[in-house]
């Protein structure tokens, strides 16, 4: 069989299984069993990518997962990122566009803590919009840094997303985990400067009001009460991979018992919290183990059959220099982002690109960080971004699409800018790695 018929037929059943309904994972699954008993001999080759499906669960690197999850669970249900929030908000006192601040900062923080850009999203449509409504915010300046900052959680470590494209494209977790600090601190400044010109340039998107002046010794009391116990879970993890003290999977536990040790201190955990951080991790992490049994032999299927060398072939036959060809890659992310979750899209598209990416000699680590942002900007792509769809259920009543979709264009300006600085100057994402 021809390498196209292959992945037509591989790519095929998948999509087709999808359109009916069938999950992502299940979907995979089954096309991978079909697959194997038209390419590796009926019910022997079933068997042998079922072992090797197997195989590929029993990876150290996939610890971190559940640990980075059970962090941000914790900290979400324990309230520890309310705290956090409201200690920012006090401090910034009468700054033009103060919320909106908050809200990047403060989402930053949040998204380095729970590594989940739907959790963050969802926390800080919540807690930030109704208020920023109440204070006469424009909706560009609620809605906007919300879905901007949420997107953080994928690049920003610990990131779940991140260990699981680590993983599927067989590249070391702990420097691509280290590769997205500071693309996502530069990211989280783009967004600041975006918020001052946008109130530049209207004042009465963001009305001042009189607040509550804070003595100087109140500032660091609460400094050093609500913030710093919680960033210095995350400067600690980064650190550790840094300096070489522990693996990504330590620096995991380490940050899940961090988070942990800070609710039992502030008095905060329950075991309903308990019940509830436990369960959410457990949930996701289930379907992040089924994604990478798919993915892993969706991959030896397409190396078997042919497809992967084939699809190779014809991509370089068209003699692209290698940055045409990261634009290709990089606007096929953009448009699946339209029509599917990243999950999805990290299936289809971790085994296709990584080996393009290698025989245009691109540095893994830096693509995977591309891929990345690739990734975070899908998530507010309209008119199917998921993060869209995740703020109009947390939006005030009567706030239209429209409304959600122009809110985000100017943030997804600033993740195209970074991508832009990062392919001029890869050496900000792999510094860090590098030491």
């Amino acid at each position: 069989m021809e390498w196209y018929w292959a992945m037509a037929l591989l790519l095929g059943t998948i999509m087709g299984l999808m359109a009916l309904g069938m999950p992502v994972a299940l979907a995979f699954l089954a096309s991978n069993i079909a697959g194997a008993y038209v390419f590796m001999g009926g019910m022997n080759g079933i068997s042998q990518l079922l072992d090797n499906g197997f195989g590929a669960l029993t990876r150290f690197s996939l610890v971190p997962i559940p640990l980075f999850l059970l962090m941000g669970e914790i900290f979400f249900y324990t309230g520890l990122g309310e705290r956090m929030f409201n200690a920012i908000d006090r401090l910034l006192g009468r700054v033009p566009g103060r919320l909106s601040y908050v809200t990047v900062i403060g989402g930053t923080g949040f998204s380095t803590l729970s590594g989940s850009s739907m959790g963050s999203t969802a926390l800080l449509g919540s807690l930030m919009v109704p208020e920023m409504s109440k204070r006469g915010y424009k909706k560009h300046m609620s809605i906007g840094p919300i879905l901007g900052t949420g997107g953080l959680a994928i690049i920003i470590p610990p990131s779940a997303l991140a260990v699981l494209l680590a993983t599927l494209a067989q590249i070391d977790v702990g420097q691509l985990l280290l590769a997205g600090v500071i693309p996502g601190v530069l990211l989280a400044g783009l967004y600041i400067v975006l918020i001052w010109a946008q109130t530049r340039i209207d004042p009465d998107a963001a009305p001042a009001y009189d607040v509550a002046p804070l003595a100087g010794r109140e500032k660091l009391k609460l400094i050093a009460k609500d913030i710093l116990p919680m960033m210095s879970v995350m400067v600690f993890t980064v650190w550790g991979m840094v300096a070489g003290v522990f693996t990504p999977s330590e620096a995991a536990a380490f940050g899940a018992l961090g988070v942990l040790i800070l609710a039992v201190i502030f008095r905060c955990l329950s075991f309903d919290a308990m019940v509830k951080s436990v369960k959410g991790a457990l949930r996701v992490t289930l379907m992040a183990y089924l994604i990478v049994f798919g993915s892993a032999t969706f991959s030896q299927l397409l190396a078997f059959s042919g497809g992967s060398r084939g699809l190779i072939n014809w991509a370089t036959g068209f003699e692209l220099a290698p940055l045409a060809m990261l634009a290709v890659m990089f606007g096929v992310l953009l448009i699946l982002g339209m029509f599917m979750e990243q999950i999805s899209m990290m299936l289809l598209t971790v085994p296709i690109f990584f080996p393009l990416a290698a025989q245009m000699g691109f540095d893994p680590i830096w693509f995977g960080l591309i891929m990345l942002l690739g990734l975070e900007i899908s998530f507010t792509t309209p008119p199917f971004g998921l993060l869209l769809f995740v703020m109009k259920g947390v939006a005030p009543p009567g706030t239209t699409m429209h409304q959600i979709y122009m809110s985000a264009l100017p943030f997804i300006g600033c993740s195209l800018l970074l991508v832009l600085i990062l392919v001029a100057f890869p050496g900000l994402a792999l510094w860090l790695p590098g030491l």
